[in-house]
């Protein structure tokens, strides 16, 4: 990497992108602008023309390679809209790792948008992970809104990891999968909110062709008085399986609405549904301390075992 980093920005990527040096292609967006970009034999990132964002390109039959698009607000008062289109090739193999983190440090709001549209062709493969965070002394919002939007030719796979780290006051994440045949999309979600934030995941998965599959698993933890809903649909048209799974951990004041759908269109789908809410089990609690935790640390570590 070319650039140099301050404090906070390397602060930033080690908790959305887990370092500052990245192995294989990249593109760093900060306060709505690129300031760095590679490109391999195999990956391409193309800079849109008609809206901001850009487009990665990864060459069939590309083998475990990484592409990482971290996004970064440091200053206060930027609000960043970003379109994201992953075109990946057949059979290719990628592990893709994105994430926004925001500092903010004074009164105004500051907020990033990321719309992420993925294009798997046949056989295709992608681990994508994306973890967002806040932080900064200041009054001011931080302000995450991701969209995704999945699209799974035959025999494609999407694994896709979610994380709310901590310091998002607001999210709103929207996630649409279409998936053809024999392919399979993944979720796992992790969410903890605390104080007075919100957070509300919607996702809508399409089970189109035959053998399709799709599992979303969502934990999440609501601390103090912060609010969350989820809220899945899962549409199985033809011979196919999907498991939707929701377990929330409520303390103190927090709330959790859960809206588990399922719509089967075939006498061939193979549809389930799961929520479970509820607050930490006082037996859990009990035997952590009677090993000499205290009430916080076994809180903690009930916590951390649960979103892990």
């Amino acid at each position: 990497m070319d650039i140099k980093l301050n404090d906070i920005e390397k602060n930033l990527l080690e908790k959305i992108a887990d370092n500052s040096k990245f192995q294989g292609a990249y593109n760093i967006r900060e306060n709505g602008t690129g300031i760095e970009r590679k490109t391999t034999e195999n990956i391409n990132i193309i800079t849109k023309k008609d809206k901001p964002g850009i487009d990665i390109i990864v060459k069939e039959n590309t083998n475990h390679e990484f592409v990482h698009i971290p996004v970064m607000i440091t200053e206060s008062g930027v609000t960043d809209l970003v379109y994201n289109d992953f075109y990946i090739g057949k059979n290719a193999n990628v592990t893709i790792i994105a994430g926004c983190g925001i500092h903010n440090d004074h009164h105004l709001l500051s907020r990033h948008d990321g719309i992420h549209t993925f294009h798997l062709e046949e056989g295709a493969k992608v681990r994508y992970i994306e973890k967002h965070y806040g932080e900064g002394v200041g009054t001011g919002e931080r302000i995450l809104n991701p969209k995704t939007v999945i699209d799974l030719k035959k025999f494609a796979t999407l694994e896709m990891e979610t994380w709310q780290i901590e310091g998002v006051d607001s999210t709103i994440r929207e996630t649409v999968g279409n998936l053809e045949e024999n392919s399979n999309l993944i979720v796992t979600e992790k969410i903890m909110t605390h104080k007075n934030q919100y957070a509300k995941t919607v996702f809508e998965v399409n089970l189109n062709g035959k053998n399709s599959s799709t599992r979303v698993t969502s934990r999440s933890v609501a601390k103090d008085d912060s609010k969350q809903e989820f809220i899945s649909n899962v549409v199985g048209n033809t011979e196919c399986y999907g498991h939707v799974e929701c377990d929330a951990i409520i303390m103190d004041k927090g709330v959790v609405k859960a809206v588990p759908e399922i719509l089967a269109n075939s006498i061939d789908a193979r549809l389930i549904h799961e929520a479970a809410i509820g607050k930490i089990a006082g037996e859990q609690m009990i035997k952590l301390m009677t090993l000499g935790l205290s009430e916080k640390e076994a809180e903690e570590k009930i916590i951390n075992g649960f979103l892990k």
